[in-house]
């Protein structure tokens, strides 16, 4: 496997792609600038066509416990906008699984036409078998990147050093080697987008159009060494914490929240 070069995206124009995002979803008419070019990212394996879309899968780690970290690659691989989808960070968050088939479902249907998407569909393989929401060092993921990284205990112990855990250096490796210009992490029970973030105007145009509230999520004073921060202060993309409720319906995750992040993603992309 061949590794891409680094993007040289400039934020400024990233800011102009977020502008006109949100001035699509806000005033309902199609936006008229594109996305500067992304990194194609890693040469992912065995591609596979599907109803004019490629399908493929990159294991870019390894779980404390030896299970594979999987990104699978869809949409439009020559597509000038790349986002990735985390979901199953935390093991107890299994609410939002639900998002994966239906991205792939929609995928196949050749919804992505703008988007070269990656969707790594289990973060946390160790924690969702258990479901807990720490890794099987008891290490909440979430807490263990290198930004603001504090020294955390129990239920958001963040582990003895910034990326000690295998499953924080493969999203080091993917992300960094990526680099794409929207990550959106999926989590549960909060029930918003979180709005303290790098583009509060992307952040709301978000919440509009997955139609959840927007919110600040200060996580008790404990939001320290976050991927999403972690990414964002490294990154000229953004990176985004979107929270469905305690019990989200499966078929509703499925269809109706699956379509709507692909509007959001085509819409990102400058698609009308």
């Amino acid at each position: 496997m061949t590794s891409s070069p680094r993007s040289t995206r400039s934020p400024f124009l990233l800011a102009a792609v977020v502008a006109a995002l949100c001035a699509v979803l806000l005033a309902g008419t199609p936006a008229t600038q594109a996305a500067p070019r992304a990194t194609a990212g890693p040469a992912a394996v065995a591609p596979q066509a599907a109803a004019a879309q490629q399908f493929a899968s990159w294991t870019y780690g390894t779980s404390v416990q030896g299970r594979p970290l999987v990104a699978h690659r869809m949409g439009n691989w020559d597509a000038e906008f790349t986002a990735v989808v985390v979901i199953g960070m935390h093991g107890n968050e299994r609410g939002v699984g639900p998002i994966y088939p239906g991205l792939r479902d929609l995928a196949a249907a050749g919804r992505f036409s703008a988007v070269n998407l990656w969707v790594v569909p289990s973060y946390n393989p160790d924690g969702l078998l258990r479901r807990d929401r720490q890794n099987a060092r008891g290490v909440d993921l979430n807490r263990n990147f290198d930004n603001d990284w504090r020294r955390l205990t129990g239920n958001y112990y963040s582990g003895p050093r910034p990326v000690s855990e295998p499953e924080t250096v493969g999203a080091v490796r993917l992300l960094s080697r990526i680099q794409p210009d929207v990550i959106l992490s999926f989590h549960q029970p909060l029930n918003g987008v979180d709005l303290d973030t790098k583009f509060p105007s992307f952040a709301r145009a978000t919440a509009e159009t997955l139609d959840l509230p927007g919110k600040r999520f200060t996580c008790g004073g404990v939001c320290h060494g976050t991927m999403t921060g972690w990414f964002n202060n490294n990154y000229p993309g953004v990176a985004l914490t979107v929270e469905y409720g305690t019990n989200p319906d499966a078929t509703y995750m499925r269809t109706h929240a699956s379509r709507r992040i692909a509007a959001l993603l085509q819409r990102s992309a400058g698609a009308a």
